[in-house]
């Protein structure tokens, strides 16, 4: 399978390799706090890999329906892995995690909705934004710093995170709910 794919869908598929590993970090960080390090390292080069792919598909016009459809899903995989881990820890609001993953199910739905239709939702601005919000706010808790300054910024970005999370869940639905309306 990996051979004929293109650096773009390689890139995805690095990035969900990477999320058990992450997983695993964090998961033994409880007994090895210096694994928190190693942790960040391995979740921020799978973000990196998220801002490369779609760059090199786009500008070299290697986008694919595997890329479409897998990219997507690998940062889901990523982000919220780590936040049902941070909620598991006891350092993330379960309610943030509540949210983050409620957004997913209902634009998941829709999209399931606007494609028996044929229609496609493509991701708008609102979404990417989330999702770096939320990408950074994964790393701020994986790094578990000391000190007030880092405290509140892991509290504004945790709350700008949900904030865009649900602007973004509310704009998805406003702008698509024709997908919704019945039909004969």
């Amino acid at each position: 399978m990996m051979k004929g794919m293109n650096l773009p869908n390689r890139l995805t598929l690095l990035r969900i390799c990477l999320v058990p590993v992450y997983l695993c970090l964090l998961w033994f960080s409880g007994a090895h706090p210096m694994l928190r390090i190693p942790a960040f390292v391995v979740f921020l080069v799978a973000c990196l890999t998220d801002l490369i792919d779609g760059k090199i598909a786009r500008k070299y016009n290697l986008v694919t329906n595997f890329g479409k459809f897998m990219d997507p899903i690998a940062d889901k995989l990523l982000t919220h892995t780590a936040f049902i881990m941070f909620v598991g820890l006891g350092e993330l609001n379960v309610f943030y995690g509540i949210i983050f993953i409620a957004r997913e199910f209902v634009v998941s739905g829709l999209r399931l909705v606007a494609v028996e239709q044929g229609k496609v939702i493509a991701a708008g601005l609102s979404g990417k934004v989330k999702t770096v919000l939320q990408m950074i706010l994964a790393m701020l808790l994986t790094l578990q710093l000391p000190g007030t300054v880092f405290f509140v910024l892991k509290e504004v970005v945790g709350v700008a995170a949900v904030i865009m999370t649900l602007i973004s869940m509310i704009e998805y639905v406003m702008k698509n709910r024709g997908v919704l309306a019945e039909t004969e």
